[in-house]
């Protein structure tokens, strides 16, 4: 792997033990800091359960930024749907101009949480700070932006490529729009009290916890609650805990195994785009042989997992994107280039296996006891590692395992699978856990980011997606569907969003 590649694959620096940031003066607190029991109905504090603490001190480049949006923290120019399509958000309209520049329109009369203006040259700032952040947000991994401003509310986004998704990549959380006192020295930027949403970010304690607060100069409808108080939960089953005796109003990812005890009242489920699957080392170690990773695939049987570790609340894997992209099942094809699986004989000799997966998401530690186990059946010698995300990611990405277990958004980044098909599986991608480099996923991967109509974007993502299957970089072994936790007899206005962007909103109360 070439040294470029290994940059670009370097992650993000951890959160620090403990980051105390100041709110902004243009936030004013309704309810405290903390206790959760301010009034009553609509003015009540919310109280809420994540799973996964600050991975990168909430920096808007990495997985955090999708902690702020789902907390109504952040926002960018545009945001989606629930059919993925762009909506105005911090621009109020755009056009394309020629095959490569689009122009967008900034908001008027919108501030930032610290009481400055939201101008065209604040969104070119941010958007350029993106466009050269180290590692690149994973939505930038297959394209470049030139951003400049054209007077006071007018911004001009030019890409390397013809872009036909950059509406929808701009609502992207990587892509929020933060004012200027954000940015820091040495590249870090600090996103509390900074941006722009109906929550303003005021403390966070490390791992631990975090505290909101309304911001009431939003641009848009208040919100509701006059805070938030978070806590970072990481095992499953204290936060179902903390959801039964009301220590908490929402929990996100509830267990499937603390779903039945909960109750309909407590847990809703819905479809997501989420694919569990197995990444395999391609770059060193026992994966880099395709016969290898053909019989590991073999090995997997998708239908256990589903009954075993899931009790149904899953689909068995049938590729890359799952039920919740609803047009992929028809436009699928069968995978190209499979190498044959190595004979029985050469598995056991291939040496001891690594796989890990981490705890955020109860069900991955189980799921990865029972792909040890159909490993093993099938000859290979397995250790697993199971820790938290946190302590996890760089040495994922690094490729310092031989089989990584992970859950994966396809429509995250864009609302369309292009850009995860290219941080994930392409030469350059910025999350290439399996370090997989392939000229035929790079070519078909190019392809179908270039085309401007959808269903012809849609037909060559599935010809990718047959180039990447048949390299058995990763193992499709469930798609999930997601189980939010909420009293709904109390609890309103949490969203249930397939590719999880949102979860409060100004609209969510307890009362």
């Amino acid at each position: 792997m070439s040294q470029h590649r290994r940059l670009r694959r370097a992650a993000l620096p951890l959160a620090a033990a403990t980051l105390l940031v100041s709110a902004a003066t243009a936030c004013t607190s309704s309810g405290g800091s903390g206790s959760g029991d301010g009034g009553t109905g609509g003015d009540r504090r919310l109280k809420v359960a994540l799973a996964f603490p600050p991975a990168q001190a909430m920096s808007p480049y990495g997985d955090d930024a999708v902690t702020l949006s789902r907390l109504a923290v952040v926002e960018g120019l545009t945001r989606l749907d629930r059919n993925g399509e762009a909506k105005p958000a911090l621009a109020t309209s755009w056009k394309r101009d020629g095959d490569r520049a689009w122009v967008f329109t900034v908001r008027e009369g919108t501030a930032f949480q610290d009481g400055t203006k939201l101008d065209a040259a604040a969104a070119a700032r941010s958007l350029t700070a993106a466009q050269k952040a180290s590692p690149k947000p994973r939505v930038l991994s297959d394209t470049t932006l030139t951003v400049t401003a054209e007077g006071a509310d007018t911004v001009r986004i030019t890409t390397k490529d013809p872009d036909p998704l950059l509406p929808q990549r701009l609502a992207n959380p990587s892509l929020s729009i933060l004012s200027a006192a954000a940015y820091r020295d040495g590249g870090t930027v600090n996103p509390a009290g900074h941006a722009t949403g109906p929550f303003t970010l005021a403390k966070v304690n490390g791992a631990v916890s975090a505290t909101l607060e309304r911001n009431d100069a939003y641009w848009g409808d208040k919100a509701e609650a006059p805070g938030v108080d978070v806590k970072f939960v990481a095992d499953g089953t204290a936060r179902a805990n903390a959801l039964r005796t009301k220590d908490v109003d929402v929990a996100e990812y509830v267990p499937i195994s603390q779903a039945s005890l909960l109750g309909d009242g407590l847990v809703h489920e819905f479809p997501s785009a989420r694919t569990n699957g197995l990444s395999l080392n391609t770059e060193r170690g026992a994966f880099a042989d395709p016969a290898l990773r053909a019989a590991a695939r073999e090995a997997i049987d998708s239908k256990a997992l589903v009954d075993g570790v899931y009790e149904g609340r899953a689909d068995t894997a049938q590729g890359l994107l799952g039920p919740g992209v609803p047009w992929a099942a028809d436009l699928r094809t069968a995978p190209t280039g499979r190498a044959k699986a190595a004979a029985p004989a050469e598995v056991r000799e291939a040496g001891r296996i690594v796989l890990a997966t981490y705890t955020n998401r109860p069900e991955l530690p189980e799921v990865a006891t029972v792909v040890q186990q159909q490993l093993e059946k099938r000859g290979f010698t397995v250790e697993q590692v199971v820790r938290d995300y946190a302590q996890m990611e760089a040495d994922a990405l690094a490729g310092k395992y031989d089989a990584f277990i992970q859950a994966r958004n396809t429509l995250l980044d864009t609302a369309d699978p292009v850009s995860y098909l290219a941080s994930d599986f392409t030469c350059d991608g910025s999350f290439n856990i399996s370090q997989l480099c392939a000229k035929p996923v790079d070519t078909a991967v190019d392809k179908a980011a270039s085309l401007a109509g959808t269903d012809a974007r849609h037909r060559a993502e599935m010809t990718a997606e047959a180039a990447i299957l048949g390299s058995d970089a990763l193992v499709p072994l469930v798609h999930e569907r997601f189980v939010q936790g909420y009293d709904e007899a109390r609890v309103q206005g949490v969203a249930l969003d397939p590719m999880e962007r949102t979860l409060i909103t100004a609209d969510t109360r307890v009362g």
